[in-house]
């Protein structure tokens, strides 16, 4: 792992999420840029501690020293945005399959870049956008796929939390201080952040992509550099249209991401304080109420399902399906054998381009005058 030291909130989730189905485990980090962190974060979490490193380079550098049999397989990335690309382009380069926190790049140039240097090495990048990872969102997205919903035409996705509805940043909020700063997050702040998960799910349930985008982005908090609030029109792929919403100044909310699909038949509603739930709405009978751990769900559902119906299943476990399925993936690639889909189903490479075409495309949209904005990657 590169980044996640002591009291870093996503590598303690990212940690998590890999141990869940005893795929990983976890030996060696670079888990700070200050050494005495990372040396005590290793210590922490019981690593030898020749295997606990003070820089990327160093660790990447000695992990491909070492007999095969002994070195790293994946290197986990979990550091802010603008650490993720130099680190994921030597880990690719040097043989290592990557795991990488979203949003994938600084910039929309480097992702470019990276997945350059993906198509080059060969070596497999799995993204976290985590919300792909509940079974109901992946029960939703093969009834779009089925076309039991007909055509698809309107689509909504909201991503709203509360917790910068103050300046934050300027007190000890280290989450707060480099997710507003421009030079550590990028052009943008909750678009960037939550936009792209927002954005994500829209096209991974609906199986559209974006091809115009109309965007109102606005910062609401007094002294703070990056928008923290905005609402995007969408035009769709098979004349399709849609809305997303992000903010960040939604006082009292938390996160409850949520979709709405809507075709010709019926519509799919999903959202994340109800996790287990699918509705299902269709024009000829009632509202029916699907549950993770049904028959009825699908594969893809019942593949990312570990307990039986009426066990909740969350975040965690939604986050450990990406680890896991990127596991299963490897694991056929060294047998030379191919991954069934359900295991190949976890944002990649080009999940990860569109993320940074959407942030850029979406604040230049913000900034124009003109109605509508291309979406070009």
């Amino acid at each position: 792992m590169i980044g996640g030291g002591t009291g870093a909130f996503i590598g303690a989730v990212h940690r998590l999420a890999a141990a869940l189905d005893g795929q990983y485990e976890l030996v060696a980090g670079a888990f700070s840029s200050n050494p005495d962190t990372s040396r005590a974060s290793g210590q922490l979490l019981g690593l030898a501690p020749d295997r606990v490193y003070e820089s990327y380079q160093e660790l990447i550098e000695q992990e491909k020293a070492r007999p095969e049999n002994e070195r790293v397989q994946v290197i986990s990335i979990v550091t802010p945005n603008h650490l993720h690309f130099a680190p994921a382009k030597l880990a690719l380069e040097s043989g290592f399959d990557v795991v990488l926190d979203k949003p994938m790049t600084f910039s929309l140039a480097e992702a470019k870049e990276l997945a350059a240097v993906v198509a080059t090495t060969g070596r497999r990048l799995c993204l976290t956008h985590t919300y792909t990872g509940y079974p109901m969102v992946k029960a939703a997205r093969q009834l779009v796929a089925a076309g039991t919903l007909g055509t698809i035409r309107k689509v909504y996705v909201e991503y709203p939390q509360g917790w910068l509805s103050k300046f934050e940043e300027g007190g000890a909020n280290k989450q707060a201080a480099w997710r507003t700063d421009p030079a550590r997050s990028g052009v943008a702040g909750a678009m960037g952040d939550i936009g792209t998960h927002a954005f994500n799910l829209l096209e991974y349930v609906s199986g559209l992509q974006v091809t115009k985008l109309c965007a109102d982005i606005n910062t609401v908090v007094e002294g703070r550099q990056l928008d923290d609030d905005g609402a995007v029109l969408l035009r769709l792929s098979g004349h399709a249209s849609g809305v997303l919403v992000a903010t960040q100044v939604a006082a009292g909310e938390e996160n409850n991401v949520r979709i709405r699909v809507y075709g010709e038949k019926g519509g799919v509603e999903w959202q994340q304080v109800d996790a287990n739930t699918l509705q299902v709405k269709m024009l000829d009978r009632p509202v029916e109420i699907w549950r993770t751990g049904g028959a009825y769900a699908g594969s893809y559902a019942a593949h990312n399902t570990r307990t039986p119906a009426g066990h909740p299943e969350g975040y965690l476990e939604a986050f450990a399906n990406l680890y896991r399925n990127f596991a299963l993936t490897l694991q056929a690639d060294l047998a030379g054998q191919p991954a069934p889909p359900e295991a190949l189903d976890y944002p990649s490479i080009e999940e990860g381009l569109r993320g940074m075409a959407f942030i850029e495309n979406v604040i230049a949209s913000g900034h124009s005058i003109a109605k509508w904005t291309e979406f070009t990657v």
